[in-house]
C-alpha cells in the first residue's frame, strides 16, 4: 500500500511541478497548498474520508496520497527552480522543444532532490499508512491496534510490538531501496 502511494503520489507531486516551476505565482500556490494539506491531522483526515469513500483500501490510500504528495510537491519545485537557466537556455537554443527540456535537461537535474522528497513521504507514510487500520486500511496497523485494544490480555504487548517492528522494518528496507535507486539513477555528472 506504501510503495503504490508514493509511486501516485511522486508521478502526480512531480507533473504539478513541472507545470508550475516557473511561474512563482503557481509555486506559492502550491507550496501553500502543500504547507496546510501537512498540517491535517492524518487521523482527522481519515476520520473524514470515510463518509465520501467508504472504510477499507480508498480511504487509506487517498490519504496516503495526498500526504506522500506533499513533500515531493515541494522538493520536485526547489529542484527544478534550482536548475541553471543558462543551460535551460541553452538546449532551447539548440532547438530543444520546451517538454524535451523538461525531460533530457531539468527533471535528470533536479532528480536527487526529488529523491530526497520522495525518501522523506516514503518514511512519513509508513507510519501514517500503520494509523489507516482505524478506517479498516490494510498493513501493519491492524496489529498494533489489536494488540492496543486487547491491553492487559495475553500477547497484547506482543501484538502491538510485532506491528511496530514490523513498520520500522519496512520503512529501512524502502529507505535502503530508495537510497540504491538514487545511486543507479542519478545522473554520473551530479552523483556526490
Amino acid at each position: 500500500m506504501v510503495a503504490q502511494s508514493v509511486v501516485l503520489a511522486a508521478v502526480l507531486a512531480v507533473v504539478v511541478a513541472a507545470l508550475v516551476h516557473r511561474d512563482q505565482r503557481a509555486v506559492g500556490m502550491a507550496t501553500a497548498a502543500s504547507a496546510v494539506g501537512l498540517t491535517i491531522p492524518s487521523f482527522a483526515l481519515l476520520g473524514l474520508l470515510i463518509a465520501p469513500l467508504g472504510i477499507g483500501v480508498a480511504p487509506a490510500v487517498t490519504a496516503l496520497v495526498l500526504y506522500a504528495s506533499l513533500p515531493i510537491l515541494r522538493n520536485a519545485v526547489v529542484g527544478l527552480a534550482g536548475v541553471d537557466t543558462a543551460l535551460v537556455d541553452a538546449a532551447r537554443g539548440m532547438g530543444m522543444s520546451r517538454l524535451r527540456t523538461l525531460l533530457r535537461i531539468e527533471l535528470p537535474l533536479a532528480w536527487p532532490v526529488i529523491l530526497a522528497g520522495i525518501r522523506v513521504s516514503t518514511q512519513m507514510v509508513m507510519g501514517i499508512g500503520a494509523i489507516a487500520a482505524y478506517v479498516s486500511g490494510p498493513g501493519l496497523g491492524g496489529l498494533i491496534f489489536t494488540g492496543l485494544a486487547r491491553l492487559g490480555g495475553a500477547n497484547s504487548v506482543n501484538s502491538a510490538l510485532a506491528g511496530t517492528l514490523g513498520v520500522v522494518v519496512l520503512a529501512l528496507v524502502f529507505d535502503a531501496f530508495l537510497v540504491l535507486l538514487g545511486k543507479l539513477t542519478t545522473p554520473r555528472g551530479i552523483r556526490v
